[in-house]
């Protein structure tokens, strides 16, 4: 079961409506069409380790977590009925994630700067991106697990007119948003359970329940979940659901490894009016991906350093005072930061480089002798090498920053194929984008 929270419906007042008619439960979006969404979650749980040899297992992991968010949404896209408001724009009021394995909390949120999002729908993952600057890598996953409120509803209402009694079966979509498991077996039954009236408004309540086997970021999980949503009737929208779930992960056997129970409810108002999403506070605002808009931004506070760096670069791994980044292609990055005493010179840089590929055998093809792209007090130089290397050719970037908290080297290794220009302009972004924000720490013996 998917987690994060917020809950603004009060249920009270609560009388059965007569209904002899058929209803037509469907809900439509229109570009400009504004929501008030909030969500609450809250899970429980343990999680248990394999034994490691002929030792005994270890004791169970204690999970906890609790979630909550809102935000106004509108609509930018129509879409189609099979793909509902594949973009919109969101103002985040609230966006807090805290679990604790084992007492160690691991807390999740989105900064101030960045709580203006817009969100493009990628199958059933909500794709992130800010106008207002670059997210961060936690941000992004933070964000693409949200329950996306159209495609749920899609998934959830009745193809046809129906009556209380009447079940159906919801679109596989409806247990991808509630679960967040891919490729995925069984599916969610619903039954039209009553008409209502609440709080003047007439709505119609439809109970849903099921198990789902598939592939969670914790491998192979089986969900069981049992819950009912609202349908106002009065403005044709899903406004409350509430869910109690439980999530077992599954050893190699298919054997329960893990047990995490919790509860998940939704509140949405349709037609509500946000000052901030109006057409004169959006006007201006680049609300379509690009280059820049979609950059991720890297920070470390251990390494006194902060960059930014395409979406297609992930950082793969960190040791001592170097990060190394890859790209799905083959291309790959090495960032060393460095005290400001401790960088080398452009020539210096290079005279080893050389002597690198020398003593590998290698043979450098053409050179690109050292230019400089910014001048003082931030410096960055550059050079780059073709070379063949064990009868391959590659292409090597250098850089070298120089900055008043100190610096740091970049060194690219790249393959020479039709994309090659754009792989060049993204290294010289990221190599460009550093920045030295304090000293880097010293780095502990054997690290």
């Amino acid at each position: 079961m998917r987690c994060h929270w917020s809950f603004a419906a009060v249920l009270v007042t609560v009388t059965p409506a007569f209904c002899d008619e058929p209803i037509r439960m469907r809900e439509t979006f229109s570009a400009g069409g504004q929501y008030h969404v909030a969500v609450r979650e809250q899970a429980s749980g343990e999680l248990r380790l394999p034994a490691e040899g002929d030792k005994p297992a270890p004791p169970p992991l204690k999970v906890h977590g609790r979630g909550a968010q809102e935000y106004d949404e509108r609509i930018l896209d129509a879409g189609s009925a099979d793909n509902p408001a594949p973009r919109t724009l969101r103002i985040y009021r609230r966006v807090e994630l805290e679990r604790t394995v084992d007492e160690q909390a691991q807390d999740s949120t989105l900064r101030a700067v960045v709580r203006r999002l817009v969100i493009l729908r990628n199958g059933h993952r909500e794709v992130p991106f800010s106008p207002d600057g670059p997210l961060t890598w936690g941000e992004v996953h933070l964000i693409s697990k949200d329950v996306f409120t159209p495609a749920l509803a899609a998934a959830l209402l009745p193809e046809r007119a129906v009556v209380p009694g009447d079940r159906w079966t919801a679109k596989p979509g409806a247990a991808e948003e509630l679960t967040d498991l891919e490729q995925i077996e069984g599916g969610l039954e619903c039954k039209f359970a009553e008409v209502t009236t609440l709080a003047s408004r007439r709505l119609a309540r439809v109970d849903f329940t099921g198990t789902v086997r598939g592939v969670s970021e914790d491998g192979p999980s089986r969900q069981t979940l049992d819950g009912f949503y609202y349908f106002d009737l009065e403005s044709s929208h899903l406004s409350y659901l509430s869910l109690k779930g439980v999530h077992s992960l599954l050893d190699k056997s298919g054997q329960e490894a893990g047990r995490i129970e919790g509860q998940f409810t939704l509140t949405r108002q349709a037609h509500s009016r946000c000052q901030e999403l109006a057409d004169e506070a959006i006007r201006g605002l680049a609300l379509e991906p690009n280059a820049d808009n979609t950059l991720l931004l890297y920070e470390s506070p251990d390494l006194g350093v902060r960059m930014l760096h395409p979406r297609r670069w992930r950082v793969q791994s960190a040791k001592g005072r170097q990060l190394f980044f890859d790209e799905p292609s083959g291309n790959g990055l090495m960032l060393t930061v460095e005290p400001r005493s401790g960088v080398p010179t452009t020539a210096a840089y290079l005279a080893e480089t050389q002597a690198f590929i020398m003593k590998e055998k290698g043979r450098v093809l053409r050179t690109d002798p050292p230019r400089r792209l910014a001048g003082p007090p931030d410096e960055v130089d550059r050079f780059a090498l073709d070379v063949e290397m064990k009868g391959r050719r590659e292409r090597l970037e250098y850089f070298i920053v120089r900055q008043p908290a100190g610096g740091a080297t970049v060194a690219a290794r790249l393959v020479p194929n039709a994309d090659l220009p754009a792989v060049q302009r993204d290294v010289e972004r990221m190599a460009t984008s550093i920045r030295m924000i304090t000293s880097p720490k010293p780095v502990p013996a054997g690290k």
